[in-house]
């Protein structure tokens, strides 16, 4: 197994989950996603994380410094089956953690969704996208989570704004690609970049 993936517009070394072939050309950063995977908590269930909960997709996730930050990427995702997708992630462990997804709908429409788990999960859809590739990034500002997506990578819209409530030491971020019904989909992340700054303004994302 790789046990470590270096990209040259992130800091410090990504770990995939499992063994699992994730393929780096460039800033680019290439995997297929397991079939029948994904990270949910059913918020309908009892709360189990073992009996309630699938949590199997593969990531690729990493440390960051303390501090503020943004974690950017332009994910492109062969849609086939409902709820395939191509993620930037937020984990501290199995009961806490939220995702950001670039998502095929149950009306086969790709849609920005995003997931935040405290115990089970929360999701929420945010808007429709033309095409097979979005912009998705994850800021910190604080002690606040933020995530938002552009349709060009120039202009953000805000996804939602959140505290995850884990300490900084304890959170990696990163990339995750689920295939919840289907059989496996191919995900492409591109221009994958981290940034230590802190966005002027956590709902513009300025």
């Amino acid at each position: 197994m790789n046990t470590r993936v270096d990209l040259p517009g992130v800091p410090f070394p990504l770990h995939p989950s499992e063994d699992w072939p994730w393929r780096v050309e460039a800033d680019s950063v290439l995997v297929t996603a397991k079939p029948h995977s994904d990270f949910f908590v059913d918020p309908s269930g009892s709360g189990s994380v073992a009996a309630e909960s699938q949590l199997n997709a593969v990531s690729l996730t990493g440390r960051p410094a303390e501090g503020d930050f943004t974690l950017t990427a332009r994910v492109h995702v062969d849609f086939t089956d409902t709820f395939d997708a191509g993620v930037l992630i937020v984990w501290a462990d199995e009961t806490l953690w939220a995702k950001l997804c670039f998502e095929f709908s149950p009306d086969r429409k790709p849609m920005v969704v995003s997931v935040v788990t405290r115990g089970v999960s929360d999701d929420a859809n945010a808007f429709l996208v033309e095409g097979d590739e979005v912009w998705l990034r994850i800021a910190r500002i604080g002690t606040v989570y933020a995530f938002h997506a552009s349709v060009d990578g120039t202009r953000w819209d805000f996804v939602r704004g959140f505290a995850l409530g884990a300490e900084e030491q304890q959170v990696t971020v990163g990339l995750e690609a689920q295939s919840p019904m289907g059989n496996g989909c191919d995900v492409r992340f591109d221009a994958v970049t981290y940034t230590a700054a802190t966005l002027g303004d956590l709902r513009d994302g300025s």
